[in-house]
């Protein structure tokens, strides 16, 4: 997998690649919590009367001392638990160093105060194991050491950094088993069928919305380009239009809701542009995805009658019933498992609606072939909300008419049709062979 591969996997997930992120942040910062960063403070005894410093070293982290330094805390800690945080080591000839960890400074203080006393008190015994030496503790220094504040931030990036690269393995293992179409190219090729545009669209979820949409919608500069483009290639493009009414059918599948949106801003733009427009909602094959459409269709046709240069039927598709219609847009919902054309009147154009996205290749086809069953024919394909990095086109590739080759008797035919006095050139100053002739 390329990393361009990763990236677009990662975008097209990355609410999922986003919440890895944000768990690691949230467990690196909670451990930080639960396991504070150990304040460290070190102590200087200066150990005299010896040549063996190392062997001082040794004793000042013994047994016997820690069990004197646990007595001088408040309150007592075991030696065992000492051992695990004290650690002495041998600097110069006459000088070891005390460190002791604690989760707090004031507590690693006390603590290398106490193992330095500690140390001190074993050698002024009689049955002291260093011989002669003395010790002469100089007191602990401050203690040093990451704050909770900024164990939280590094624990918190470590964390993101293991979130992310999760993230990116969750995405790519939903990517590798996600068969849904999200390219335009992707699209026209599981079919066999050109993309002739592609729209976002609005996503209403009431009745008032789709109102609102129908009355009111407005595309931008570029997509109602695109609209006029699937206009002109239906066969009607401004309000000049002189000739028969036509008609386009607008398939969708019941599993690809926004695609439902295509259907409404093509008839709703088109009124726009003072095209008189009908938009019928007919017997669908789902009636529950366009039961608010429908409702809206109705209020607005009873409200009015008309939104401008658009009107409505519907519960009965017709098709050329109303002679002042230029354009009528039909649509129609297919049941995404078990696709089946509803009975209707035929249209002179049927394209699909399709959201990047939303359906799988098996879908698409599925519907295609319901659509073509019926002996109609599939003229493009309209996308909803296109893929943001998409920068394919959709277009399925023409392949060019190869230049027919001649058989070498046809050269013979051709040569021998040719005056003897006038010899073929092949080039300038070259001459054919005479056998050629």
């Amino acid at each position: 997998m390329d990393l361009r591969t990763l990236l677009h996997a990662v975008r097209l997930h990355k609410v999922i690649f986003a919440l890895a992120a944000v768990v690691g942040i949230a467990g690196g910062v909670a451990y930080a919590f639960v396991r504070p960063p150990l304040q460290a403070s070190k102590e200087l005894v200066v150990v005299v009367n010896t040549k063996a410093i190392k062997m001082q070293a040794i004793i000042a982290g013994s047994q016997p001392v820690l069990i004197r330094a646990s007595h001088l805390l408040d309150p007592p800690v075991s030696w065992r638990t000492l051992q695990r945080y004290v650690q002495v080591n041998s600097l110069t000839t006459g000088v070891i160093e005390i460190t002791a960890e604690a989760r707090t400074a004031q507590d690693a203080q006390e603590l290398a105060n106490a193992v330095g006393l500690a140390y001190k008190q074993l050698l002024e015994t009689k049955d002291n194991p260093g011989g002669k030496a003395k010790a002469h503790p100089l007191g602990a220094a401050p203690p040093t050491g990451d704050t909770l504040r900024t164990a939280a931030i590094e624990r918190g990036g470590f964390g993101a950094l293991i979130g992310a690269l999760l993230g990116v393995i969750i995405v790519v293992a939903i990517g590798r088993s996600d068969r849904r179409l999200r390219e335009r190219d992707e699209i026209a090729g599981a079919i066999g069928i050109p993309v002739l545009a592609s729209i976002p669209v609005v996503h209403p979820s009431d009745t008032a919305g789709w109102t609102r949409l129908l009355k009111e919608y407005e595309p931008a500069v570029v997509h109602a380009w695109n609209l006029r483009k699937v206009l002109m290639h239906i066969g009607v493009s401004d309000v000049r239009y002189g000739g028969p009414g036509v008609s386009v059918t607008v398939v969708s599948l019941s599993s690809d809701r926004r695609a439902l949106a295509v259907g409404p801003q093509l008839a709703a733009f088109a009124a726009s542009l003072g095209i008189p427009t009908v938009l019928s909602v007919g017997t669908q094959q789902d009636r529950n995805a366009t039961a608010t459409l429908s409702a809206a269709c109705t209020m607005a046709a009873a409200m009015s009658g008309e939104a401008g240069s658009l009107q409505f039927a519907v519960g009965d598709f017709f098709a050329g019933r109303d002679s002042a219609a230029a354009l009528t847009v039909a649509v129609v919902v297919l049941d995404s498992k078990n696709p089946e054309l509803p009975a209707m009147v035929r249209t002179t154009t049927t394209v699909l609606a399709v959201t990047s996205g939303a359906v799988s290749a098996e879908q698409l086809a599925r519907a295609a072939v319901s659509v073509t069953g019926d002996g109609r024919d599939i003229a493009g394909i309209l996308v909803a909300d296109p893929d943001s990095s998409d920068r394919t086109t959709g277009r399925l590739p023409q392949l060019a008419e190869l230049p027919r080759r001649r058989h070498p008797a046809q050269y013979r035919r051709v040569a021998q049709q040719r005056p003897a006095t006038q010899p073929r050139k092949d080039k300038p100053g070259g001459e054919i062979s005479e056998h050629f002739k």
